[in-house]
């Protein structure tokens, strides 16, 4: 067996990264390359995903960009052969893009519904399929889903009934491909984020409704904080690497303790 340390290591992996331009994408991205990955930044908005793979290219990290609209099947397809013909095979799927809704939900109207199940959960399924055909074809692979301490939980004091399904959604299904696909050697496993402070964020806590929500979030976190980017890195890492073979099927809960009262 491989030393441990080693078996962190990502050398020789590709990777890809939905939502990859910003916020905790970004940092998934950041830390993929750091650990050996080649990393493809896959965003809706072109731009800011080059802007992201410069500053990759200027750490060392190979990385291309990549625009898609992941809930549309054939920009997903055309995604995954991208990285297949710029490397040669892609081994690590992380499907982070999505978005959140404050809204009641006696006001929401349905077409708000379906874009946030459209995003969170539709296209979690089409990009962890079109990886999956992949890795499949090369017996190995890992795919890491970006859930939420949501998909656990009805948030408090925010309404967010769409955004809470949508989590729980990719919670389950994230189960389901995994015991489907662990015969074929590809793990699929999620991890959920408790508030975690991005540029987004910031920008929603800098409301008059923001300010009267932070610091009822923060009585609820025994850590006392919000995350950082940061703070998620090292989850997938470890679902990426060697070292969480063995591990499939499975949720990180990353939320400084708010789940645990």
């Amino acid at each position: 067996m491989a030393n441990i340390m080693k078996r962190f290591g990502l050398e020789g992996r590709t990777a890809l990264v939905t939502g990859g331009a910003q916020g905790i994408g970004k940092a998934f991205c950041e830390a993929l390359g750091e650990a050996g990955a080649k990393v493809a930044v896959v965003d809706i908005n072109l731009a800011a995903a080059e802007e992201t793979a410069h500053e990759l290219e200027k750490r060392g990290i190979v990385t291309i960009a990549i625009g898609t609209d992941v809930t549309n099947p054939d920009q997903v397809a055309k995604m995954v052969k991208t990285v297949v013909e710029s490397w040669g095979s892609l081994t690590i799927g992380v499907n982070n893009a999505g978005m959140g809704l404050w809204r009641e939900a006696l006001t929401m109207p349905f077409d708000q519904w379906r874009k946030i199940l459209s995003l969170n959960l539709d296209a979690v399924f089409l990009c962890a399929q079109a990886e999956a055909r992949e890795m499949a074809r090369n017996g190995y692979g890992k795919i890491i889903n970006t859930a939420s301490m949501s998909a656990h939980i009805s948030n408090t004091p925010q309404n967010q009934c769409a955004y809470n399904a949508s989590k729980a959604g990719v919670l389950h299904l994230t189960r389901s491909l995994a015991a489907e696909w662990a015969p074929k050697q590809i793990c699929v496993n999620s991890i959920s984020p408790g508030y975690t402070k991005t540029d987004l964020v910031d920008k929603l806590l800098e409301t008059p409704e923001g300010k009267t929500i932070l610091p009822q979030w923060l009585e609820r976190i025994p850590m006392g904080r919000m995350a950082t980017t940061g703070d998620l890195q090292g989850a997938v890492v470890y679902l990426a690497s060697e070292a969480s073979d063995y591990m499939t099927g499975a949720d990180i809960l990353i939320d400084g303790g708010y789940c645990a009262w």
